[in-house]
């Protein structure tokens, strides 16, 4: 009974966590990442901080639209195959029903003074929301990898993508992959550094 009561409360935190995501989402999928983030992280605390960050540039760098695949993932992890089901259907469903039965209205709504209103004070709050998620992740970065490589990396990924307009996903696999070398040659250095101090040790 007790089994049964918590895989139900692990399916509806699923779904009421993606359906409000869903809902309240505003602006396409990017602006729906910091409420999944905080759902995932900070509400249920289903994975750490970190390895949202990790499924957030791999979800960028592959095809479909990434607050879907976020969810498909957070559903996977937590409950397998169907827990992906539930999440994704959570997620798109009530969001496509209120678009459908809106439809007619579309023409004499987005005409509508108060539906500019609504729209101009909710952008505000989406672009900070978005600015927190991207000064926490870029702390984080610059913690891991130093100062001036971090630094280096935010000037980089700027130039790339605006200066030469190179395509997003192609501008995080550089840099996936540059972070998978980088991780590597600093613990290979370590376990040098360790070992010239133990053969040290021995010598004395």
């Amino acid at each position: 009974m007790i089994g049964s009561k918590r895989m139900s409360n692990s399916y509806m935190q699923l779904a009421w966590a993606m359906m409000k995501t869903g809902i309240i989402g505003y602006g396409g999928g990017p602006s729906v990442i910091p409420l999944i983030r905080y759902e995932a992280v900070m509400n249920y605390k289903w994975l750490e901080d970190e390895e949202f960050g990790e499924i957030l540039a791999l979800a960028n760098a592959l095809p479909g639209p990434i607050a879907t695949k976020i969810a498909a993932y957070l559903g996977y992890r937590e409950k397998g195959t169907l827990g992906a089901i539930v999440s994704v259907l959570a997620h798109i469903v009530p969001s496509g029903l209120a678009m459908i039965l809106l439809l007619t209205f579309v023409q004499f709504l987005s005409s509508a003074a108060f539906i500019q209103g609504m729209i101009g004070a909710v952008t505000p709050v989406i672009a900070v929301m978005l600015g927190m998620m991207a000064y926490e992740f870029g702390e984080r970065a610059v913690k891991g990898l130093g100062k001036y490589i971090g630094f280096g990396c935010f000037a980089l990924a700027f130039g790339l993508l605006q200066g030469i307009h190179l395509h997003p996903a192609i501008v995080i696999i550089l840099f996936l992959g540059y972070g998978a070398l980088h991780l590597r040659t600093v613990a290979a250095l370590q376990q040098r550094k360790q070992q010239k101090e133990g053969a040290t040790r021995g010598l004395d």
